[in-house]
């Protein structure tokens, strides 16, 4: 499949350096970015961003503007994460819902729809989610950038959360 092929080729090309790394060295993370159409030219701004903070990202594409389908790259990202290539997951779409749920497919991936810093923060702290997804259609491109941030610098609180993380896990 394609998200298999954008997987395949991101990974063998920095595996080593992705796998050594995604044993944290302080705040820096390895995020998997994936999007469609739709959502490319909101991803390679959030790429460049994380870039900027010293983060490492792996692009699981697309890589142009050209109409795909988003189950791909949804799949792509969730897949990088469940197997240790990025501790975290960003997608993008036109309205942030369908990746998710392609992401959301993947065994071990809790994703969220997100569409602010609040609802980007609580997708951390409440439901430890690993993927986030934004609407490329719904966020302005600085909005985008700060519910990024604020979904990287939020963390799992654990205590009453963590029997309901354990649940969705074990659906």
């Amino acid at each position: 499949m394609a998200f298999e092929a954008a997987l395949v080729a991101t990974s063998e090309d920095s595996r080593g350096k992705i796998a050594e790394s995604t044993q944290r060295k302080g705040n820096v993370s390895v995020i998997a970015l994936g999007a469609d159409h739709a959502g490319f030219a909101l991803k390679q701004v959030i790429i460049q961003h994380l870039l900027g903070q010293a983060h490492e990202v792996v692009d699981c594409g697309t890589h142009d503007e050209s109409r795909v389908d988003y189950p791909d790259y949804g799949a792509a990202v969730g897949l990088a994460v469940v197997n240790g290539d990025a501790e975290y997951g960003v997608v993008v779409c036109g309205s942030g819902i369908g990746i998710v749920m392609a992401a959301g497919k993947v065994p071990g991936i809790r994703a969220a729809t997100v569409h602010d810093t609040t609802t980007a923060s609580l997708s951390r702290e409440h439901n430890d989610a690993n993927v986030i997804g934004i609407g490329a259609r719904i966020v302005q491109e600085q909005e985008a950038l700060d519910i990024v941030d604020a979904y990287l610098s939020a963390s799992f609180e654990g205590g009453r959360h963590q029997g309901r993380v354990e649940k969705l896990d074990a659906l």
